[in-house]
């Protein structure tokens, strides 16, 4: 089961990186207060002039999200067998 779960989020993490590759930037349609954009969410995120958030991600979060997932996912394959 843990190896099934390393590997679920190893593939998730590296998915979320090749997405990232594809988009310049991504615009929520929702409209966040100021407590929502302030601390660690905020890092990333700015605020347009209709007060959309914007997510733009910089260019070496994809590889680094692709890279993690596929450690991740190679962790997983050499996770011991289960002795029963």
């Amino acid at each position: 089961m843990v190896r099934a779960t390393f590997f679920a989020m190893g593939l998730f993490v590296s998915l979320v990186g090749g997405s990232f590759l594809l988009v310049d930037k991504v615009v929520l349609n929702v409209r966040p207060d100021a407590s929502q954009m302030e601390g660690f969410r905020g890092l990333f995120s700015a605020q347009t002039p209709d007060s959309k958030a914007v997510f733009d991600p910089p260019d070496w979060a994809a590889f680094s999200m692709m890279s993690i997932g596929t450690v991740t996912m190679l962790y997983a394959a050499a996770l011991p067998r289960r002795q029963a």
